[in-house]
């Protein structure tokens, strides 16, 4: 079973209301002035305990996780599947199991590129005097460690700067630490709207990080939505049944949506576009950026703000103009924040939801 990829979508106040104007996305959609900017998902199945040491497809899915800038652990939090995927009776599998074992799993893996050559590395270092933080990041760039988290995680444990003298114990904390730093993790705990899955959600809230979530909830909203049977935005507290298909409405489907704005009436939201956006915009620090003109605001076919682009907090409108295209960064002169029509330097750091004129030499 190969890891699967597909598309998500965060969510973003857009902008096209401040401008008294309607967007016409390209990539993603809008809705009611809620920007939905898709992001790569990619589902990696088959994990099971000492999958780090080889076992079942072992290595292959756990670099494959390599490819990925923050990992959602989606567990069911009303405890009615096994760690082996089985069906089993609710609240009989304890869920922070899975937890435990996913965290121990990305633990060793980095544990185990870690020691690979350590004795040699940790002697190289010492012998020739090299900078423990610029080695270790050397060592590991392709877990995305750079200078600054290796000082980070050396100096939070505390760690000699001899590296010969760290012991197994002080390499897996080593490795551990530098797991969450550069794959950060929410849980996603799914099936919250099973009967007594919120008692084991609330056991656990207090010990990991967590988003309440039901999958199944969101599915059937954005199905019913689909066939235009009800408004509804992804990640909101509410849904309206449209008047003109109340009475095509059977018995069953208006119970069942019954039992839907009961959830959301408790749980505020399905949890699930919660989980997107934390991950995204609070773990990852991203920021959405709008390219637009002081005096158009359409592109070359005449959609109006068409595009919408994540980019990491800090970014400068520099970095921002090689996102938009290498010519208008080789030939960056200025940019433009639009709302207050003002010039810009390229060390201008961009705020988030700012829209942004780029001019360049021709």
């Amino acid at each position: 079973m190969k890891a699967t990829e597909g598309e998500g979508y965060v969510k973003v106040d857009c902008v096209d209301k401040e401008f008294d104007v309607e967007c016409n996305p390209r990539y993603g959609f809008c809705i009611n002035h809620n920007r939905f900017v898709p992001i790569r998902l990619m589902d990696v199945p088959g994990l099971v305990p000492g999958a780090s040491e080889g076992k079942g497809m072992g290595n292959q899915f756990l670099d494959s996780l390599n490819e990925a800038d923050a990992l959602i652990h989606i567990i069911d939090v009303s405890g009615s599947t096994d760690e082996n995927g089985n069906q089993v009776e609710k609240l009989t599998h304890d869920p922070e199991k899975d937890i435990k074992f996913l965290e121990n799993e990305l633990d060793q893996w980095y544990l185990r590129i870690l020691k690979k050559g350590w004795e040699k590395f940790s002697r190289t270092v010492v012998q020739t005097n090299l900078d423990i933080k610029k080695a270790l990041a050397k060592q590991l760039s392709g877990l995305r460690v750079n200078e600054e988290i290796a000082q980070e995680s050396i100096k939070s444990l505390n760690l000699s700067h001899n590296p010969t003298t760290w012991s197994n114990e002080e390499l897996l904390r080593l490795a551990r630490e530098l797991r969450k730093k550069t794959k950060p993790v929410i849980i996603a705990a799914n099936k919250i709207d099973v009967e007594g899955a919120r008692f084991n959600f609330e056991r656990l809230r207090g010990k990991y990080e967590m988003t309440a979530c039901s999958a199944e909830i969101e599915l059937a909203l954005r199905e019913a939505a689909k066939h235009d049977l009800i408004k509804y935005i992804p990640g909101e507290d509410y849904f309206e049944i449209k008047k003109e298909n109340e009475g095509r409405l059977s018995f069953d489907k208006k119970r069942a949506l019954n039992f839907v704005e009961e959830f959301l009436e408790e749980n505020k939201n399905t949890g699930v576009q919660d989980v997107l956006n934390k991950i995204v915009f609070e773990k990852l620090k991203y920021i959405a950026v709008f390219p637009g003109g002081v005096n158009n605001l359409k592109d070359s076919q005449g959609r109006v703000i068409p595009d919408c682009f994540l980019l990491k907090e800090n970014s400068t409108v520099l970095d921002f103009a090689y996102k938009l295209h290498k010519d208008l960064g080789d030939n960056f002169i200025k940019a433009i924040t639009v709302r207050d029509k003002l010039a810009r330097g390229r060390e201008y750091k961009l705020k988030n939801r700012d829209v942004i004129e780029i001019v360049a030499k021709k």
